[in-house]
């Protein structure tokens, strides 16, 4: 569920056994049955030898977001447990399900806040360098891959438009959040 209107913050159930993935830093608060574990990476597998780890922190270095990603994990015996993650400046949370877009999201390379255990945040290079050059993004933006649902901030209001089969609207870069 997401709270507040201009310094918003999303609070996720979570039931035995299940996680969640989180920036560093971004968390709220926690239910006591709620335990966190800081990770070297992006959390999106359990599995991977330390290159396939070290590889996706040097990913995550260079969208500029620490080396480590937080999960949260319900360690408890029964009913569910909440955690709460908060934006970190004036803005809007969006929830997006990955598998609604083919399993994969380009997204502004400071947008990602949290996501279900199984979400990786990797790479996109902009292939366009007049875009890159002059849209005031830059070449590096994240890359989030899954089924899951994936929660993404960006500052101001958001308007979410749907274009029609050869519908064209031209956007500044700077206000794409994905």
């Amino acid at each position: 569920r997401i709270h507040g209107e201009d310094m918003q913050f999303v609070e996720i159930e979570l039931d035995p056994g299940e996680s969640a993935v989180a920036e560093a830093g971004a968390m709220m608060y926690k239910d006591a049955g709620v335990e966190m574990e800081t990770i070297f990476g992006d959390g999106g597998s359990s599995g991977g030898g330390f290159m396939d780890k070290l590889v996706g922190a040097g990913k995550r270095l260079i969208t500029g977001e620490s080396l480590f990603t937080t999960v949260f994990t319900h360690a408890g015996a029964g009913g569910k447990a909440r955690v709460a993650f908060a934006a970190p400046y004036p803005g809007t949370i969006v929830p997006m399900t990955l598998s609604n877009f083919g399993g994969t999201l380009i997204a502004q390379k400071d947008s990602f806040l949290c996501a279900a255990r199984g979400v990786q945040i990797g790479l996109h290079f902009q292939k366009k360098v007049m875009t890159a050059l002059f849209g005031g993004e830059g070449f590096i933006m994240q890359k989030l891959t899954g089924d899951g649902l994936v929660f993404v901030h960006a500052g101001g209001t958001i308007v979410e438009r749907e274009l029609a089969a050869g519908e064209r609207l031209d956007v500044d870069t700077g206000c794409v959040v994905a």
